[in-house]
């Protein structure tokens, strides 16, 4: 079955995402197309007046939709790049770790159970699955995100999901993320989708919100924080399709600087 780990690593992709691409409340919805796809993102993150220079814990939430035009059933998704502004950060030092061997074989109950210190967001996914000569059927999934540590300059996130159908299955998806200088760009997030089942299941839908404060030698600490110099943040990336059709993504997310 293949919806399964695209649900997972899309919205973990995704996931990084939404510090940049998500708008203040009630913010106009983003549609992004290529050829028959089409991406519709509906996110928020708060709050919007962040300090000029000193970063400051923020919690967004995504949620989009991606479908075809003609209502036929979307091409596999093989990998999801994404690039962050320099005023947004990612910090997991001091926060409890989970290793992907402690989410494998366990339903979501069980995995937050487990690994519930080391949550970083939560959320849900949908995937469309279409079998050969059968009609495509939607399965849904809880999505959440754990902390997996830095090693290498690079944040580890683990995704997990859980379904039942067509036979229960927990999918534990790595998600890199890694500091980088490119240009305006900080933050670089790679996520791979494997091939499985011959692409019978796409990601349809998703919504996952991340923010964490804790407390890390005495002192307040976010995974996720950003600062507004210049009263915008910026995010680009790409989403590669089984047929080779890619997705681009760029966003100047508009902010208040304050102080």
């Amino acid at each position: 079955m293949r919806n399964p780990i695209r649900i997972i690593t899309v919205g973990a992709a995704l996931a990084a995402l939404a510090l940049v691409v998500a708008s203040n409340a009630g913010a106009r919805i983003e549609v992004v197309r290529v050829g028959n796809i089409v991406l519709k993102n509906n996110s928020t993150i708060s709050p919007t007046k962040l300090p000029r220079r000193q970063p400051a814990p923020i919690k967004s939430t995504i949620s989009a939709s991606i479908a075809t035009i003609d209502g036929s059933h979307l091409p596999a998704t093989r990998e999801v790049v994404i690039d962050l502004d320099n005023s947004f950060h990612v910090n997991a030092k001091g926060l409890p770790v989970c290793k992907a061997g402690q989410l494998e074989a366990r339903n979501s109950k069980a995995a937050r159970r487990i690994c519930g210190r080391a949550t970083v967001g939560k959320g849900k996914g949908l995937a469309e699955i279409a079998f050969p000569e059968q009609k495509p059927i939607v399965v849904a999934s809880p999505l959440t995100m754990f902390n997996g540590g830095v090693k290498g300059g690079k944040t580890t996130i683990f995704i997990h999901a859980f379904l039942t159908v067509p036979v229960p299955a927990a999918i534990v998806t790595p998600v890199k993320i890694a500091h980088s200088r490119r240009g305006a760009y900080g933050l670089h997030a790679v996520a791979k989708i494997p091939v499985i089942a011959g692409g019978a299941g796409s990601v349809t839908f998703f919504k996952l919100t991340i923010g964490r404060e804790f407390t890390f030698k005495g002192e307040r600490a976010s995974f996720a924080s950003a600062s507004c110099p210049n009263g915008r943040l910026l995010a680009k990336g790409r989403v590669l399709f089984a047929d080779n059709s890619r997705l681009k993504l760029a966003r100047a997310l508009p902010c208040i600087p304050k102080g």
